[in-house]
């Protein structure tokens, strides 16, 4: 009987966002079939269930100083390379610029994966060719990365691997409690799901919220995710819509909050593949989208159908002036009133999300990675 194969997956932390919530799942997809180790620089703010995990923390956090930066890169890396050698380790899959940067250096013991999560990885081009110069093989979150990796750093190693999505799981924490809101009427509820970051474009959504509420008076804006969010506070109160936006911060279970929308915007100027996109959708809920260099259109269009509404890609430039308001701003504010008003659009938009929705399953996640771990 062959022995199983090991698998270490490396992150950072596991505080909410993208890839920690990918490689938490990724953990619990891979038990049944290998011994799966995770290991993570600092175990501050976890986020995730991670009862019945085999995780280790190195407690070694985050330096502010470029030398306490370049010194945690050779700890974590040595301190990684034992563990490879101590587990027997056969494949290293990590999560993210940080982590990736730890793997390649820990040494070929075992076999190197890397993981680009996002487009804003691509910026970093010395990151990249050292990550395609020294990894086994690089696991894209979008065809988009795949395609650039391989033509433009000449690389035969980069797949594209969608996040995994179980769609039950996550319908079924939507109606494990009861969200706290400050308003009584649920009728006009718009999501947006993400931490307090520039490339959220936040601003945008305001702006184009503060438009829609001049003509659907009872419509409100609910953002979930990490961060304080005091100018965009400031913003609201400045455009004359304080009364109608609610912060709601991090939520360990943020779906019951998200169940609560009748529209989901995403206004990110950048992407990887957005999560909480999907997550929307699978809950049936219809969405409009930047058209951003990566994620949205592969999520949104495909095979002559559309599941959402896909505008043109916003500025990225903050600009948090209540009395300017740009074009683009309107243009949103203009399908996001439509959306709202006519019920036959928002049904259409709502099934064809769900159908969507379903083509990112756990399933088929976990039938490329048994597929690339049984090759190596």
């Amino acid at each position: 009987m062959n022995k199983k194969k090991k698998i270490m997956l490396i992150v950072p932390m596991l505080h909410q966002g993208g890839f920690e919530r990918v490689c938490v799942a990724t953990a619990r997809l891979l038990e049944p079939y290998y011994e799966v180790y995770i290991v993570i620089f600092d175990s501050g703010d976890i986020a995730y269930d991670i009862k019945g995990l085999n995780v280790t923390d190195l407690h070694m956090g985050v330096k502010d100083s470029m030398a306490g930066k370049a010194l945690n890169i050779v700890r974590r890396s040595l301190a990684v390379r034992k563990l490879k050698h101590k587990l027997n380790i056969d494949i290293a899959y990590s999560f993210g610029p940080t982590a990736n940067m730890v793997n390649v250096f820990s040494g070929r013991s075992a076999k190197i994966w890397v993981g680009i999560r996002s487009y804003m990885d691509m910026e970093n081009e010395k990151k990249i060719r050292l990550f395609t110069g020294r990894a086994d093989k690089v696991l894209c979150c979008s065809k988009r990365i795949e395609e650039e990796i391989t033509e433009k750093y000449r690389c035969s190693k980069a797949v594209t691997l969608y996040n995994p999505l179980d769609v039950a799981e996550l319908r079924k924490r939507a109606e494990e409690e009861e969200p706290k809101l400050p308003w009584d009427s649920r009728e006009h509820i718009i999501v947006s799901m993400g931490r307090e970051d520039d490339v959220k474009g936040f601003w945008h959504l305001l702006k184009a919220f503060a438009q829609v509420r001049k003509r659907i008076s009872d419509v409100k804006l609910l953002i979930i995710g990490e961060g304080d969010f005091g100018e965009y506070r400031i913003l609201a109160d400045g455009l004359g819509v304080g009364d109608g936006v609610y912060f709601a911060g991090m939520k360990r279970n943020p779906f019951p909050y998200l169940g609560t929308a009748c529209l989901y915007v995403l206004t990110s100027y950048h992407e990887g593949f957005p999560n909480a996109l999907i997550e929307a959708m699978a809950l049936g809920i219809p969405v409009i989208a930047t058209d951003c260099l990566t994620g949205p259109r592969e999520i949104l269009q495909g095979e002559g159908e559309d599941y959402g509404i896909l505008i043109a890609n916003m500025s990225p430039e903050k600009n948090m002036d209540a009395g300017m308001v740009t074009e683009e701003e309107m243009l949103l504010a203009d399908e996001m009133e439509r959306m709202l008003q006519e019920e036959g659009r928002r049904e259409r938009y709502r099934s064809a999300a769900v159908k969507r929705a379903n083509d990112f399953s756990n399933e088929f996640y976990v039938e490329c990675i048994r597929g690339w771990i049984e090759i190596e």
